[in-house]
């Protein structure tokens, strides 16, 4: 069974960068057999909601409110999947999953973008 831990999360002022990480572990493990992997969020009060998708063949999808400033990729190798968060605004504070196929999720980690 694949398990995900989520680290890079914490406090950074509107206009900064953040990259998280997703480090997948399991026995055996290749992150490569994992079709979709995404980033996920939830503000509080709110419902979680999509962020940024890529598939296998590197195939990405991204919410309207993050296309151009944030960026996921795969390593494969290293069985991580990111997520560079560019020109933070403050509506993007939220906990951060990651997913494998939408089904297996990370413990989450905040991210907290100040005014």
């Amino acid at each position: 069974q694949v398990q995900l831990v989520e680290s890079g999360g914490g406090l950074v002022q509107a206009g900064g960068s953040l990259r998280l990480s997703c480090a997948a572990s399991g026995k055996p493990l290749r992150l490569f057999s994992i079709n979709t992997m995404g980033w996920y969020r939830q503000a509080p009060g709110k419902q979680r909601e999509e962020v940024a998708t890529i598939t296998r063949g590197e195939s990405t999808t991204y919410a309207d409110s993050v296309k151009g400033r944030f960026t996921i990729s795969r390593d494969n190798v290293k069985n991580t999947v990111y997520l560079q968060m560019n020109s933070l605004k403050p509506e993007d504070t939220a906990v951060y999953y990651c997913a494998a196929e939408r089904r297996t999720w990370g413990q989450g980690t905040q991210v907290t973008v100040s005014s």
